[in-house]
């Protein structure tokens, strides 16, 4: 039946757009649309044009949910469970809470996939079709980032749907959830008072967005926090600051505010702490000012490693073209990052996803132009506990870190049974 259904569907949205039909408030005419539409081809079928449907009712369904919902998708997506939904043509796969990679038990058909994604763009300010084949957006009422690509870039339709987590992140319930031992968590809630700078690192879908919602919410309410991010995915609520995000450019092609120029532009907002989401690009180099601003600052960064990440950090900001050589980028950042905090997570297909804080490392002084890092916490393997290494920072970090903290020592909150905050 899926040739009748292309036909009826496509009669629908020919009708829709001819009459201007609001798909999404007007339910009851776009139902009158689709039955109309599905009472006709019975009819011509009953005349010999066709193959009768054996269920008009269950197709009448099938046609609404396409049309004014998200089709075989749109119950995929309304699951609370659900972490990934990856879109290849006309496949449709999924990974929910178990860790599975899983099919869509649903036929789906490339077009009827790709009016599911302009479908999610609608109610957003990005657009996918010639002139940007590339795009990525908030959906799904801001609890999901779509990622999608279409020809010529890629060789059919090919989108991410990832859902956010909804649950309000703090240190404490990443200890709750092994992510974090009671130590590491008390030590990272300490580095948030003073104006250190900080960066998140690990593979996608590792939790370093998670991590960083929990580091913001660990920052006195009194700093001002300016948040930076392509595609906004970060949602703590702020006392003192603002979020700032990244817009594509027009169909003229101006327009465009880059993630290097957000950043830019919150250096003059007398900040206490600038969130960089996700450092990817030409964005890094400004960073470069932004850690010597004299105010705390935090990124996330995609790396295997927390040494890799510092890595990252340069080669991106190399990105920018400016006329910086490499020592000069390195020597910056040696002498302005403090922490690297770096995280994993099990793979697809191993059972339930654990995301986990492998190291965090101390950047500390080095007599060449070049990163020279201290162990502070450490994890064997993923299902190993977090655990101090014994050391602690440089004497100036730990004496800042001290400073903020109004008397307690850095050393008592790693042997302390306290909770994190």
């Amino acid at each position: 039946m899926s040739d009748a259904y292309e036909e009826i569907r496509r009669r629908v949205v020919s009708v829709v757009e001819e009459r201007g039909i609001d798909v999404v408030g007007d339910r009851v005419g776009i139902r009158t649309v689709v039955a109309g539409a599905v009472d006709d081809y019975q009819r011509r079928a009953h005349l010999g044009s066709g193959r009768a449907l054996a269920d008009p009712a269950g197709m009448i369904e099938r046609v609404l949910r396409s049309i004014a919902e998200y089709g075989p998708l749109t119950g995929l997506l309304a699951r609370a469970d659900l972490e990934e939904v990856f879109i290849e043509g006309s496949r449709v796969s999924y990974i929910d809470s178990s860790g599975r990679l899983r099919a869509l038990d649903q036929p789906t058909s490339e077009r009827e996939n790709r009016q599911v994604v302009d479908r999610l763009l609608a109610d957003s300010d990005r657009r996918l079709d010639a002139s940007s084949p590339l795009v990525q957006a908030r959906v799904l009422a801001d609890t999901a980032r779509l990622t999608a690509v279409i020809p010529p870039v890629a060789d059919h339709l090919s989108a991410t749907i990832r859902r956010y987590a909804l649950r309000r992140e703090s240190l404490d319930t990443m200890v709750e959830r092994s992510a974090l031992s009671p130590a590491a968590a008390r030590f990272l809630w300490a580095v948030m008072q003073a104006t250190t700078s900080v960066v998140v690192s690990g593979p996608p879908g590792a939790g370093k967005t998670s991590l960083l919602s929990a580091l913001m919410g660990a920052v006195p309410s009194g700093h001002c926090l300016r948040c930076c991010e392509e595609v906004r995915e970060l949602h703590v609520p702020l006392v003192h600051g603002s979020y700032y995000e990244a817009r594509p450019p027009s169909l003229d092609g101006s327009g465009e505010i880059s993630l290097r120029d957000l950043v830019k532009l919150v250096l003059a907002m007398r900040p206490d702490r600038i969130v960089v989401g996700e450092v990817r690009g030409s964005e890094a180099f400004e960073l470069t000012r932004a850690v010597n601003a004299g105010c705390g600052f935090a990124c996330t960064v995609h790396a295997n490693s927390a040494v890799d990440a510092l890595d990252a950090l340069v080669n991106a900001a190399l990105m920018a073209g400016e006329n910086v050589t490499e020592p000069v980028v390195r020597k910056v950042f040696s002498s302005a990052l403090d922490f690297v905090i770096h995280l994993d997570r099990d793979g697809v297909g191993e059972g339930p996803i654990r995301r986990r804080v492998m190291e965090i490392l101390a950047v500390v002084p080095s007599l060449r132009d070049d990163f020279s890092t201290q162990p502070i916490f450490a994890r064997a393997h993923i299902g190993a506990p977090l655990e101090w290494t014994g050391a602690l920072p440089p004497d100036a970090l730990v004496a800042r870190i001290e400073s903020a903290l109004g008397g307690s020592t850095v050393r008592h909150l790693m042997t302390s049974e306290e909770g994190a905050a």
